[in-house]
């Protein structure tokens, strides 16, 4: 006869199971909030502050868009970079316009015609969303120099093992 039976629950921790999401934040910019006139043409037009974390395993290096989708003649790249080392967790504000990310990383044209970042510049009138696109990628991105976004987005494809987008707006 039995008194009792006693009932182990063995199970596997959590932790072996959770993946890292990949965020990115930046000190300057609110989710959903205006971006700070310093990061757009009518301030400094200089580039943000920007931090990101749980970079997935596999990463090798990051790729960064930031692009206006409400520009008049369809989407407008504002920054281009790429082949940031995975080592990496942030980029500081002011990176120059220049084909080196200071670091590490390389940047593509924008939609300006210009190396690097340009910021929020719309048109007078109703107000603009700015997505900061980060691609963790498993690869070098292979493309040549003064590449621009759409070469960027189709080098990565099927090379992303995670990406975050941090959006801003700004009106003028």
């Amino acid at each position: 006869m039995l008194a009792g039976l006693i009932i182990l629950s063995v199970g596997l921790p959590t932790c072996l199971f959770a993946q890292s999401q990949l965020t990115l934040t930046s000190p300057v910019i609110a989710p959903g909030a205006t971006i700070p006139a310093e990061f757009a043409c009518t301030g400094a037009d200089r580039s943000p502050e920007l931090s990101w974390s749980g970079t997935p395993k596999s990463t090798v290096t990051f790729a960064l868009i930031v692009d206006d989708p409400d520009a008049p003649g369809g989407t407008f790249f504002h920054w281009v970079a790429y082949n940031i080392p995975a080592s990496r967790t942030s980029l500081p504000a002011g990176i120059p316009q220049s084909a080196e990310i200071p670091a590490g990383g390389k940047q593509g044209m924008n939609s300006f015609g210009h190396l690097g970042y340009n910021g929020p510049c719309p048109p007078p009138g109703k107000t603009h969303h700015y997505r900061f696109h980060l691609y963790a990628v498993d690869s070098e991105v292979n493309v040549g120099d003064q590449a621009d976004a759409p070469a960027i987005q189709s080098a990565i494809k099927g090379h992303v093992a995670g990406d975050t987008e941090l959006v801003g707006t700004f009106q003028r």
